[in-house]
Parts: C-alpha cells; sequence; structure tokens
C-alpha cells in the first residue's frame, strides 16, 4: 500500500515544512491537487509552487490535474518536477495522444475518471497508463464523504487491468480514511490518497502507522 498525503488539507504557507516533516515521517508519495477554479470550482497550486518545493524535498510527486485543457501545461508541470502527472478522461479531447506526450516529456502517466465516468473510457488506453486514478467524490474540495459505489468501480477496473496484463496502478481520491482502508485494498487499490483524514491528525508518523495497520501491513521505516 502507498499513502499519498494530498496537500490540498496541508498548511500552504509552509509547504516546504510540511513536505520536509511527510519525508521525515517515512512517507514516499505526496499528491499535488492542482485546480483551475474552471474544470472545478476550486484554485490552488501552479507549476511555479511545484517547482520552489521540488528543490528540497526527495518525495515522489504525484501530480493531479483537474483542470480544463491540460496538454497547454503537461511541459510546464514536467519541468516543475513532476514525477506523475493525471489528467482528467474528461478534460481531454485527445486522451491517448495527451498520455503520450506525457510519456514522451519525462514522466509517468496516469488518468482519472469522475465518479459518474465509465470505465469504458479506459478500454483502449489502459496499457500505456502507469495509474488509473478513481475519484471517490466529485473533485474540487476536500473532506468530502466517500460514495458507496466507488468500491465496484475499482473490483471492475482491477478486472479490466488484469485481463490486458497491464501494470497500471489504481489509485483511489477522496474520502480515505483508516476505517476504509482495508476495503479499499481488498477491492483492488494500490495507492490511497488521503487529505484531511491524514493532516489534521499528526504527528505525520504516527498517522501513517494508523494507515499501516489498517491496511495489515508493518511500518519499515530506515
Amino acid at each position: 500500500m502507498i499513502l499519498s498525503p494530498s496537500l490540498l488539507s496541508s498548511d500552504f504557507s509552509n509547504l516546504a515544512r510540511e513536505l520536509r516533516d511527510l519525508e521525515d515521517a517515512g512517507l514516499s508519495w505526496v499528491h499535488w491537487d492542482v485546480m483551475d477554479g474552471s474544470f472545478v470550482p476550486n484554485i490552488t497550486f501552479g507549476p511555479p509552487i511545484i517547482a520552489g518545493c521540488r528543490k528540497n524535498s526527495g518525495l515522489f510527486f504525484d501530480v493531479h490535474l483537474m483542470i480544463e485543457a491540460p496538454d497547454r501545461y503537461l511541459e510546464d508541470f514536467v519541468h516543475a518536477g513532476a514525477d506523475l502527472l493525471c489528467v482528467h478522461a474528461e478534460a481531454c479531447r485527445h486522451l491517448e495522444r495527451t498520455l503520450s506526450e506525457i510519456s514522451r516529456l519525462g514522466a509517468k502517466p496516469a488518468v482519472a475518471l469522475n465518479p459518474h465516468t465509465p470505465l469504458q473510457v479506459l478500454e483502449y488506453v489502459l496499457p500505456q497508463v502507469e495509474m488509473v486514478l478513481i475519484m471517490s467524490v466529485n473533485p474540487g474540495f476536500g473532506g468530502q464523504t466517500f460514495i458507496p459505489f466507488s468500491l465496484e468501480k475499482i473490483r471492475r477496473l482491477k478486472s479490466m487491468i488484469n485481463q490486458c496484463n497491464s501494470r497500471a496502478l489504481i489509485q483511489v481520491d477522496g474520502g480515505v480514511t483508516p476505517d476504509n482502508t482495508r476495503d479499499l485494498l481488498e477491492w483492488g487499490a494500490d495507492v490511497l490518497v488521503s487529505g484531511s483524514a491524514f493532516f489534521a491528525h499528526p504527528p505525520y508518523r504516527q498517522r501513517l502507522e494508523t494507515f499501516m495497520q489498517a491496511a495489515g501491513e508493518q511500518l519499515k521505516i530506515p
């Protein structure tokens, strides 16, 4: 299980410190929710902020683009330091082209699906993605409640991945807590994004341990 805390719930005035504390606590990934105020009703980070933080962080930057026409900014985010770029299928006119461009730029390509979006949109691109993000809330705000039918969507996606021999990870974002961690993993999730359920419960090492225990795994930190 990979836990990717969402900085949407972090202290924006001390991002460098937050990233340092996450790394010290034993985290390996961090989730950047990039919002443009158009695709979703909120505005958050841009490439300059990610670039500034990249200089002082060894974490894997999992960058989730909740923006219209993401092709305009792929190069900017990769140059800023994104290790993985996740675009929404709903925002891409030519999804295969967008994913190919992310790969060409040197980042890992991923696709996100809103709760109402059917898995069929992935049928022909699944072999070329490194990860699929299942939104288990409607995107735009933190602290929302997990949508129950997301579990079945995760199960079906896992079956699709196995059938086409894809190596894609399944990420779940929205309403993720220690209480539903075990269920999410059992239904097929690999990477869990948690915002308020993580950052509102410091210290971070102890909170990571809580998630790992819920997953039935041991936390191993050098």
